[in-house]
């Protein structure tokens, strides 16, 4: 049988290049087929029609891994997408149908609706949700986000970060794909992005396989082989 490729889309406030490089590399050298698209950022329902588009295109069967973000993104996106046979969830939301990342993050006491900072674009509501972009205050970014990165990798971390549309941590999400996928789930221990007790309730409704790794949100950084390893088991 086709091994499946393993597609990695990266979350808020990051790109697939700073999540991805260590993870993917690992994945390489063990034989797999990887892929790691930009994440737009720009909705829930139009980044996961995004993310279907990329999908599409590749032949065979697929892992779904999502950090951050991007778990609710997977969710959606897997949503009677046939290739998909498993999801994989690093730090990540897993939202239940109508729920928001944004009613989440309240819910588990997560950090992101106190160190980002919006910026109005130019457009007939600039004060509406998809015309409002998110970053985190480079003051927070290396402890709240990326606190096992080094202070060099983190200061260039904190400049290129990727701005996250409102509307996307606004929009409630569909059906997900998790009540019907096997899905497993790393739980970072040291996590100020999505609390440790939130990801904890996410995994267990799922029934997801875990793995604990003692990271900040950012756990690629801090622990690429556990979680290359957990990728590649969900691919076996």
């Amino acid at each position: 049988m086709r091994k499946p490729t393993i597609v990695l889309v990266h979350g808020a406030f990051a790109d697939a290049t700073s999540s991805w490089n260590s993870v993917a590399a690992n994945l390489i050298r063990r034989g797999h087929t990887v892929l790691a698209p930009a994440n737009p950022l720009r909705g829930l329902r139009h980044d996961a029609d995004y993310l279907r588009s990329v999908l599409e295109a590749v032949a065979g069967p697929i892992v779904l891994v999502g950090h951050s973000y991007g778990g609710a993104v997977i969710t959606q996106a897997a949503t009677g997408a046939d290739s998909v046979t498993g999801l994989v969830y690093i730090a990540a939301f897993a939202p239940d149908e109508g729920e928001s990342a944004a009613a989440l993050d309240e819910k588990f006491g997560g950090a992101a609706q106190h160190i980002t900072q919006a910026r109005p674009l130019p457009g007939p509501d600039p004060q509406g949700p998809p015309n409002i972009e998110l970053t985190i205050d480079p003051a927070h970014f290396h402890t709240a986000f990326a606190p096992d990165a080094d202070p060099d990798t983190a200061a260039v971390l904190t400049v290129t970060q990727r701005p996250l549309a409102l509307a996307a941590m606004l929009e409630p999400a569909g059906a997900p794909a998790w009540k019907t996928l096997p899905s497993h789930y790393a739980l970072a221990t040291r996590d100020q992005m999505i609390p440790l007790a939130g990801q904890r309730l996410m995994a267990a409704r799922m029934n997801a396989t875990t793995i604990e790794v003692p990271t900040g949100h950012a756990a690629m950084l801090g622990a690429p082989e556990a979680l290359s390893g957990l990728i590649a088991g969900a691919a076996e």
